[in-house]
């Protein structure tokens, strides 16, 4: 098994806690099979999504998930008991394109809507965003759809919504 170590991108504030993730590592992927979220403790065994995941699918920052804590006291997810109608989408910089292997460029191009990305690592810019519900999905989705076209980026619908795929 090997484990992505804990996020160190949010501060430990009061109320949050890791939760992880479990998944099947992709052929072609990264070599990974869990991912621990940072989240607002709700209840006994239930809990908010506080970051966007970066690996794990079906997910998305305000999820509400429900866990089982281990002999070890480490948070393990079951499963998303209610969505919050975020999308996560996460982008990879064509290392030839126009934006080069910069995390950064991806976040410029995004930052007009209000998104800003957590990326995986300098040597893997693979930046995770968190889409609100409440965003302009179209014109969002109309700029991924370009770059990709364009030879920008890569990106993949890590958890969509209805209304991302009507848009």
């Amino acid at each position: 098994m090997v484990s992505l170590a804990p996020s160190e991108r949010r501060p430990a504030e009061p109320g949050l806690i890791k939760v992880w993730f479990r998944f099947v590592p992709r052929e072609g992927w990264l070599p990974y099979d869990t991912e621990g979220l940072w989240a607002t403790r709700l209840s006994r065994d239930t809990a908010c999504v506080a970051n966007v995941p970066i690996l794990q699918d079906g997910v998305a920052e305000g999820d509400v998930v429900r866990f089982s804590t281990d002999d070890e006291g480490l948070h393990w997810a079951c499963e998303r008991v209610e969505a919050s109608g975020n999308c996560t989408i996460r982008v990879l910089p064509v290392p030839d394109g126009p934006l080069g292997r910069s995390a950064q460029a991806v976040n410029e191009q995004l930052a007009p809507f209000g998104l800003s990305g957590e990326s995986f690592s300098s040597e893997l810019p693979l930046v995770a965003f968190t889409v609100p519900a409440d965003a302009d999905l179209g014109q969002i989705k109309a700029l991924l759809t370009r770059g990709r076209t364009d030879g920008w980026w890569h990106f993949q619908e890590s958890c969509i919504t209805d209304a991302w795929r009507r848009a």
